[in-house]
């Protein structure tokens, strides 16, 4: 398959018309270059707050409420340009008010297919700002989620800095890592992330990222990162890991071919099976005891 994954510029949209112009135009891009699975960053939807105008994008809380008020509308969007183009979507993630969650947001990915199904991914484990600023809680737990492009697993941006969370998306073949980071700490942090769930569950993995500025919001004013997608540096895939890397900063799509066969084999026959050893960790996993030494 062909990956498209994005380093996406949110912008202050003047009305519904212009986002959907946006992504419509984004979508056809990926599409006409022959992507198969286009993958969309975290809180790339934030740009939707700014339709209820400068205030309440400037607000944290309403932007919370503006930008989940919208999302059914992007969501038929998505499914619409989904079919039209017969490709696989991962939507920039949203805040979404959902009463099976609790009273406060939670951060969800949309996954939109040829066949106009859909299903959602929500974020496990919130940052320091998403918990203790924001208000933005964990949702749903992960699911593994079986396509035509093979299976497909989602840890949003800090879900990514746990193996265990990936550990669980075992039987996936690309684990898809939409990130909004603000700094190149924080892109460095998921790209690491990123790198070292490839490695230890032998898949693809594949971040997007948010980048530019984007003033007119305190939740999401500063963006640094670009697309990525990395595999385990082993029979098949490059030897750094790297399948395709963007510029950072510079918006636009990076594209890679992906081929799941490699991934079955290296799982099977690699080098090295990090997969299959997983479970040598048991009985060697406790606390280690100090032992004092000077």
């Amino acid at each position: 398959m062909k990956v498209a994954t994005a380093a996406y510029p949110m912008d202050f949209l003047p009305d519904w018309n212009a986002y959907a112009t946006k992504i419509t135009t984004w979508v056809a891009e990926a599409a006409g270059q022959g992507a198969d699975l286009l993958v969309f960053p975290e809180y790339g939807a934030m740009e939707l707050a700014t339709l209820a105008g400068a205030d309440t994008a400037a607000n944290l809380e309403s932007s919370l409420h503006a930008v989940s008020d919208r999302i059914p509308d992007a969501d038929a969007l998505h499914v619409t340009l989904a079919r039209h183009h017969g490709v696989h979507i991962l939507a920039a993630s949203a805040p979404v008010f959902d009463a099976t969650i609790g009273p406060r947001p939670g951060n969800r990915a949309r996954l939109f297919t040829p066949t106009g199904a859909m299903a959602f991914q929500d974020k496990q484990i919130m940052t320091r700002f998403e918990r203790e600023v924001w208000g933005v809680v964990a949702g749903h737990p992960l699911t593994i989620f079986d396509t035509t492009l093979g299976r497909l697993g989602i840890l949003i941006c800090y879900d990514s800095e746990y193996p265990l969370l990936a550990r669980a998306l075992s039987e996936a073949d690309l684990i898809l890592v939409p990130s909004c980071t603000e700094a190149l700490t924080g892109y460095s942090r998921v790209r690491i992330g990123s790198m070292a769930r490839a490695l230890e569950q032998q898949c693809v993995t594949v971040m997007s990222s948010t980048v530019g500025a984007s003033p007119w919001s305190e939740a999401v004013d500063t963006n640094c990162g670009t697309g990525g997608i990395f595999g385990p540096p082993d029979t098949g895939f490059p030897p750094t890991g790297v399948i395709a890397e963007g510029t950072l900063n510079q918006p636009g799509w990076t594209y890679g071919t992906v081929d799941t066969a490699h991934i079955a084999h290296v799982r099977a026959d690699g080098i090295v099976l990090n997969r299959a050893h997983w479970s040598d960790q048991a009985g060697r996993d406790a606390v280690a005891p100090i032992l004092p030494l000077r």
